[in-house]
């Protein structure tokens, strides 16, 4: 028999509706791809900012734009041919998905992530196909098809409707990894589909070459050579830059990425898509070793604006696909009222198998799990991943990867968008209500401001010890340095607590003179600019400062203000807390002075941040406070363990240890 993955790769393109629909796949004359290009680049803009404003889900306004657009007469019909999906747009939207994704996530939740990108898939795919042939008279090959087009949930969709409503970091995890690995499972599943579906046309004898194990086989290549040249790629990627360190370069090379881990792999016949995720999640893993700060920095900026460009120009074309999509159904001899029944069928089937598989294999992998604390209450985020599986760009992709000769072939791509656009409208638009009344709540704020200053000091005080350490060190130097590293995290603790009424931290106040300063520095620079006073290239280097360094106060601001909106939840009891914060963790201690930090009453100084002493009850100020009082009373008394005296916090922190609790 023809290997699957050599058959997916002759498979046809999508038929052309008119000679004078322009195929935004192949090169044309004249100015009108251009002039498409722009206008599709500039729709995506306007159409997902606004949707943005409106709180609407871009892929699902940009659809019905698209569907709207495509009906008016003067508008010539791009034609979106599927090599171009799948070869041009897919790698490097799988890419940015990956390279941004933990390694360490993943690999904590594996076994739930295979068990939805593979075990999921084949199990919707076997359940839209049973349901597809008991309502089309299509081959069973053909039937399965369209349920591995619509079993693998979209990457983009889950982790935007995730993180905009604030699930758990562990479900954003097993979400996005499942969308990631599962195209793979997808793609391979609806290769082996069509290849069944290209030799049982020849005859009964050739579908015998169809056979378990050649499909076990081919499935198992996919997945064993993808993961290998996904390796190979992050291995070569990763020797080359260490010998660059322009920028420009490093996110210049980071563009090919994608497609040197994609091509060979699927000349090879393996899974080009499971081979840019591995490449993806282990150059993102390495990059704070192999790259420099500023090449981090570009990667991270570029990569988001081709990710923006890119997926949502897919969900765009897409729908000015509707007219012809909607002709294809009129010559297919299927009444629309069976169309219909059979799309809402499909629809159903994809919306219910999904809890009906991740309840019960969420349960039983649960039984095994030791990771899971006990009060995350693993059913309701069950119900919330059973939820979560809105479809996206894969699904629309390969509907359109269906060869010519596929019976029924315009109604199965109607269905695949109809599946698409219904679980972006019904679950993507009421996964939101579903976790408020479940009260499942993502990483609170002030929790996550807190993991950040232990982890800051940790690494500060590494760096003060590395600094005590070095040859011919200037002490002007050394205390310039050591002030500037408890300033930094100083500035992380001063985001916590509620602070004096009307009075500005440290931190707030450093923000608004250096702001006042950056402003009349950059207008000095533009009038030197302005009079030819000076070199271009040099101010530029010295404008790209500046912006990088406002940005920065930029972002603590913003942080700030979101902690202070909400009162901080309390915080889970540590497995490995230490012995003092052990004995200390239900002690409870009556303030001293109830009304602000004893020594700044008594001197009249003024405090940040209030701290209790949980053996005397001593109230003290903070690092941030210009006496650090608390710290002082350790040292004095050795008393180990001291709590936030803020409004709406219970944090504790061990001086011995230096650990939170």
């Amino acid at each position: 028999m023809p290997s699957t993955s050599a058959a997916s790769a002759s498979i046809p393109c999508a038929r052309r509706s008119s000679a004078s629909s322009t195929d935004v796949g192949r090169p044309t004359t004249g100015g009108g791809r251009p002039l498409t290009l722009v206008a599709i680049v500039a729709a995506v803009i306007v159409i997902a900012g606004g949707s943005g404003r409106l709180g609407i889900p871009a892929p699902l306004a940009l659809i019905v734009a698209g569907i709207g657009v495509s009906y008016l007469p003067f508008i010539t019909e791009p034609v979106l041919s599927p090599d171009v999906v799948l070869y041009g747009l897919l790698p490097p939207l799988l890419y940015a998905a990956a390279v941004r994704t933990s390694l360490v996530d993943f690999r904590a939740n594996t076994t739930s992530i295979l068990a939805l990108s593979v075990g999921l898939v084949l199990f919707t795919a076997a359940g839209v196909g049973l349901v597809t042939w008991w309502l089309i008279p299509v081959p069973f090959a053909v039937a399965f098809a369209l349920g591995a087009v619509v079993g693998p949930p979209d990457a983009v969709a889950a982790s935007a409707v995730a993180r905009r409503i604030g699930l758990p970091r562990r479900v954003v995890t097993i979400l996005e990894g499942e969308s990631l690995v599962n195209d793979a499972t997808a793609l391979v599943s609806l290769r082996t589909a069509i290849a069944a579906f290209a030799v049982t046309g020849a005859g009964a004898e050739a579908a015998k070459e169809v056979t378990f194990g050649s499909v076990a086989l081919d499935f198992v290549w996919a997945v064993v050579g993808g993961i290998g040249f996904g390796v190979v790629v992050a291995l070569v990627i990763g020797l080359v830059r260490r010998n660059f360190t322009d920028p420009a370069i490093d996110t210049s090379l980071s563009f090919i990425v994608p497609f040197v881990a994609f091509l060979p792999a699927e000349h090879y016949h393996s899974s080009g898509v499971l081979s840019v995720v591995v490449a993806g999640l282990l150059l993102g893993h390495k990059s704070p070793v192999v790259q420099t700060a500023a090449s981090r920095l570009s990667e991270r900026i570029n990569w988001a604006s081709v990710q923006f460009l890119l997926e949502n120009a897919v969900f765009l074309m897409i729908g000015l696909q509707m007219r012809r999509i909607v002709g294809d159904i009129s010559d297919s001899g299927l009444s629309w009222g069976r169309v219909t029944v059979v799309t809402l069928a499909v629809l159903a089937t994809v919306v219910l198998l999904r809890p009906l598989y991740v309840f019960p294999t969420r349960w039983f992998l649960g039984r095994f799990d030791k990771g899971v604390s006990p009060t995350s209450r693993p059913y309701a985020q069950s119900a919330i991943i059973s939820w979560a599986g809105m479809r996206g760009v894969v699904t629309l992709a390969a509907a359109f990867t269906l060869p010519p000769e596929t019976p029924y072939r315009g109604v199965l791509v109607w269905i695949a968008m109809v599946v698409t656009v219904g679980t972006l409208l019904v679950q993507g638009t009421t996964l939101p209500l579903l976790a408020r009344w479940l009260r499942v709540r993502g990483p609170d704020p002030r929790e996550d401001a807190l993991q950040e200053a232990t982890i800051l000091q940790a690494s500060v005080s590494a760096g003060l010890t590395a600094l005590e350490n070095c040859d011919q060190s200037d002490p002007e130097v050394v205390e310039t340095l050591r002030a500037r590293a408890e300033n930094r995290t100083n500035i992380v603790w001063e985001r916590l607590g509620q602070g004096r009424e009307g009075a500005e931290t440290p931190s707030e106040t450093y923000r608004r003179m250096r702001m006042t300063m950056l402003q009349a520095e950059r207008a000095e620079l533009l009038k030197i600019r302005n009079e030819g006073l000076a070199d271009q290239e040099v101010l530029a280097h010295v404008m790209a400062q500046l912006d990088i360094e406002e940005s920065m106060l930029d972002r603590i601001e913003d942080r700030t203000s979101a902690l202070r909106d909400e009162p901080m939840l309390p915080v889970e009891r540590a497995l490995n807390e230490c012995e003092h914060l052990a004995e200390a963790h239900d002690r409870f201690v009556a303030p001293t002075s109830p009304h602000g930090c004893e020594e700044c009453l008594r001197n009249g100084t003024t405090w940040v941040h209030l701290r209790l002493c949980l053996d005397c009850g001593h109230v003290g100020c903070c690092d941030s406070s210009t006496e650090k009082h608390a710290d002082a009373h350790f040292r004095e008394t050795g008393h180990p363990v001291m709590r936030s005296f803020e409004p709406g916090e219970s944090w504790r922190w061990c001086f011995v240890d230096s650990q939170l609790g």
